[in-house]
């Protein structure tokens, strides 16, 4: 398991990374209490922290467990889950489901249900998540693709290709050919923060941009039959449309992505950054398990087709400050001050 920098800690605990539960205690002096990483609680200053390896270091040093995510009392559960993806991440090929239940105490079935319970996706899928961000990782670094499969842990460059079919919208040979024998429904919508491009397919929105138009489109999509929105389409188009005006609306609009197992990743932890929230590139790398991915993750950024309802706007530098945006900084200050206006409404 790669050893954690301070910044590496700090970055998760924004983040309320609850995979690094166990890794490392928050102390916080100000307060005299010491917490999970994945504590619910107000983030502290940072002047005020200090990390601590255990309970019993942070204890040592007289601090007081927090009542919230007591982090003192860790089930055998937990730990079984640690000890679990501890090996997952370490191990150079394939980890049988008997092998973890057999080093974690538990029947393989019944620890299946614990690891899917606690992390989100059974055993195997959170291995082919790692070998594929792996290979994500090793591509963006200019490694050969050949190379990078290896390098991720793949046996064969076939069980790559394998393990990625049906993980995307759009499938990566649609992707590659221009979306080729692909319809695609387009409007050009006038909003207020200025005019909107939205495109979808029949599964759903493909590309939602400003201050482009059908030639834009045609450009990326460039083996797709382009149609104006029918009837069919109206009613969605208009919900695309109240999703950009009324922020933090629209998360069940169905959307048709295009992009690799990890940029889906990287994708779908901005639908969960709060409306009002902000997190740097740091940040999203931590809760994602890899806390020096940040610049994969700022690729993945990049490359995101459908503005808003996957928001990037949400994520800044470093420092805070707004950092870039495809459609320029003065549509994303106005999209973050009107969620932020919009929570404040709320609350």
């Amino acid at each position: 398991m790669e050893r954690l920098t301070d910044e590496d800690r700090w970055r998760a605990a924004c983040a309320r990374d609850r995979r690094f539960d166990g890794r490392f205690v928050t102390g916080v002096h100000s307060t005299g209490i010491y917490c999970r990483p994945s504590c619910p609680a107000r983030t502290p200053k940072r002047e005020n922290v200090r990390f601590y390896a255990s309970p019993a270091d942070a204890e040592a040093a007289g601090l007081r467990a927090c009542k919230r995510c007591a982090p003192d009392r860790y089930s055998r559960e937990e730990e079984a889950v640690r000890r679990a993806i501890g090996l997952l991440r370490d191990s150079e090929g394939p980890v049988s489901l008997d092998r973890l239940g057999a080093e974690t105490g538990y029947s393989p079935t019944h620890f299946q249900r614990i690891f899917s319970r606690m992390v989100g996706m059974s055993p195997s899928s959170y291995a082919r998540a790692l070998r594929q961000e792996r290979a994500d990782l090793a591509l963006a670094q200019g490694e050969s693709v050949t190379g990078a499969i290896y390098e991720a842990g793949y046996n064969t460059p076939s069980r790559f290709y394998d393990e990625m079919k049906g993980r995307l919208g759009m499938s990566a040979k649609d992707s590659s050919e221009g979306a080729a024998g692909q319809v695609i429904h387009f409007a050009q919508v006038a909003t207020t923060l200025g005019p909107m491009l939205v495109a979808a397919t029949g599964k759903g929105v493909c590309r939602l941009s400003f201050n482009e138009g059908r030639a834009d489109l045609a450009a990326r999509f460039s083996n797709a039959r382009l149609e104006e929105g029918n009837e069919q389409f109206r009613e969605l188009f208009e919900r695309v449309t109240q999703a950009v005006e009324q922020p933090g609306t629209g998360q069940d609009i169905p959307l048709d992505v295009q992009g690799t197992a990890f940029q889906q990743r990287v994708w779908e932890a901005l639908r969960q950054i709060p409306p009002g929230e902000t997190r740097s590139y740091g940040e999203l790398a931590a809760a994602l398990g890899n806390p020096k991915a940040s610049r994969a993750v700022g690729g993945a950024n990049g490359a995101n087709n459908i503005a808003v309802l996957i928001p990037c706007h949400r994520v800044v530098a470093a420092d805070g400050s707004l950092g870039g945006y495809a459609y320029g900084n003065a549509i994303k200050r106005e999209l973050l001050d009107r969620e932020r206006n919009a929570v404040e409404r709320k609350n």
